[in-house]
């Protein structure tokens, strides 16, 4: 692993220093909320001996014009079944693991970068008994602004005394000034947030860099994922003998890409590679009945899969609530 010490090159100092996060998605006009006050947003379940908390930075409306596909007539056919229509409900999940006196975070929500009905997550983990303050390391999926922007707010680190874990390829991919120019113009905010957030953990010596499948704690492994960006990472939890892999924007909409794996969408940095990992990620947990937890899952968003042909069937983690009651 690589730790990035703070103003480690003067280059990106430079970069980090003078980044400016475009205009926040709160400023534009969204569909009216359907409620008037918040869920509750967490979920405690284990893993083994291991406790895990889901939690919940809100939801958010995706356009269905944003998934990619040459077969939109069974797109449609798919939603019109399943009694959906656009723009599609959508989950952003953050997990809380609790793994020999650490708190690790898995990605970290959006901030307030995405409108009103988001940046939830520090509320959902107070209310499961954590207070920011307290997480000692976060694991970055990939860097997207819906995983990386709740990690400030304003010039505040949330999580100021965790070390967030990136694999190096995401980090040299989103903090490159030429990536960005080469970028299609829709896509350069992304690179200009990943910025505004990395970059006072980056100055404060706390974003260590791994290199592709790396144990960082004990029964925590992460695990390559590229496609959906270049150093996407999953995070896989062994404990006796029972098995969690975080699954990050493997994929955005459940009910198309389990019934029709092969739909990508636009945000996606190689849709091909982005594809073809699906496929694979989706048959492999059908075939050995490990639990998965993906970003985008509508909450709590822990589950297996069951092969149906060339389609998937999802299957939610059984909710228990049988610990006594408080005194």
């Amino acid at each position: 692993m690589k730790l990035y010490p703070a103003l480690s090159t003067f280059a990106l100092a430079c970069a980090l220093a003078t980044a400016t996060p475009p205009a926040s998605a709160a400023e534009s006009t969204g569909p009216a909320a359907q409620l008037t006050q918040s869920q509750a947003g967490y979920h405690r379940f284990k893993i083994g001996a291991v406790e895990v908390v889901a939690l919940s930075d809100g939801s958010i409306g995706l356009d269905t014009q944003l998934l990619q596909t040459p077969h939109r007539h069974a797109l449609d056919v798919t939603l019109k079944g399943a009694h959906l229509k656009s723009p599609l409900d959508t989950s952003v999940n953050a997990y809380l693991i609790k793994l020999e006196g650490r708190l690790i975070l898995v990605d970290a929500g959006t901030g307030t970068l995405f409108g009103p009905s988001l940046n939830k997550l520090p509320a959902s983990l107070r209310a499961a008994g954590v207070e920011p303050e307290q997480i000692t390391d976060v694991l970055i999926t990939h860097v997207h602004t819906d995983h990386t922007g709740g990690l400030m707010s304003g010039e505040r680190r949330i999580y100021p005394n965790a070390t967030l874990h990136v694999d190096q390829r995401e980090l040299a991919y989103w903090l490159d000034a030429d990536n960005e120019q080469r970028a299609p113009s829709a896509k350069r905010g992304f690179f200009q947030q990943a910025r505004a957030s990395l970059a006072p953990y980056v100055a404060a010596g706390q974003v260590r860099g791994f290199d592709g499948a790396q144990q960082l704690f004990p029964g925590l492994s992460s695990v390559p994922a590229p496609g959906h960006t270049p150093g996407h990472s999953f995070y896989r939890l062994d404990s006796q003998g029972s098995t969690l892999v975080f699954w990050g924007d493997v994929m955005h909409a459940a009910e198309v890409q389990l019934a029709d794996p092969t739909v990508t969408i636009a945000y996606d940095v190689d849709p091909e590679a982005a594809r073809a990992q699906r496929l694979r990620a989706f048959a492999d947990a059908a075939r050995a009945g490990y639990l998965v937890a993906p970003a985008h899952m509508a909450f709590p968003g822990v589950g297996r899969l069951r092969a149906e042909g060339r389609a998937y069937r999802w299957l939610p983690l059984p909710y228990v609530n049988d610990a006594p009651p408080p005194n």
